[in-house]
């Protein structure tokens, strides 16, 4: 742990997105985007209302939260036809970074997109993200050729995770053991 970072914020638990959240749920992913990139008119569309943009649509929300105060968040979007759910909008405070929060924002979206049949996540991101590729590939996301126009100029990569039983082993093709 770095220690010039604070200590432990407390116990913290996900949480599904309450409209109380849509604040810390727009500020949470403005502070990293403007901190990597620009903000792009779809950031501005999802933030802005995200119970229309990502819940009326069969969406879901997650908010980490610690004391009562959100720090983290991440998102799940319907894509495409066949049921898959897109990861997007996955954000930790500056200050709570590198303490396993993302993780388990990552592993919480991944358990709902399995609770509701959904047969992959796909996600875009850019690589220079370096410690979110790492995070994404350690649960078992793929890189794969983009095959959607994404509406982010920042993509620089498109990921998927297969939540579908192997022929092989049985068992879930990305599952990290949590």
């Amino acid at each position: 742990m770095d220690p010039s970072k604070p200590s432990s914020p407390g116990p913290m638990e996900v949480v599904p997105f309450d409209p109380r959240h849509a604040a810390a749920f727009r500020e949470l992913n403005l502070a990293w985007i403007t901190m990597h990139f620009q903000v792009e008119p779809k950031d501005l569309e999802v933030l802005g209302d995200p119970s229309r943009s990502l819940l009326e649509r069969g969406g879901a929300i997650f908010i980490a939260e610690a004391a009562g105060v959100a720090i983290g968040c991440v998102a799940l979007i319907p894509h495409g036809d066949d049921g898959t759910l897109e990861l997007g909008k996955m954000a930790v405070a500056e200050e709570h970074r590198g303490r396993g929060l993302g993780r388990r924002l990552l592993t919480r979206a991944i358990s709902h997109a399995r609770s509701v049949g959904a047969p992959k996540v796909y996600l875009e991101s850019n690589t220079k993200l370096a410690a979110a590729m790492h995070l994404y590939e350690s649960v078992g996301f793929r890189r794969v050729p983009d095959r959607t126009a994404s509406p982010y100029r920042r993509v620089d990569v498109a990921m998927v995770l297969d939540l579908r039983p192997t022929n092989e082993t049985g068992g879930d093709v990305g599952s990290d053991g949590e």
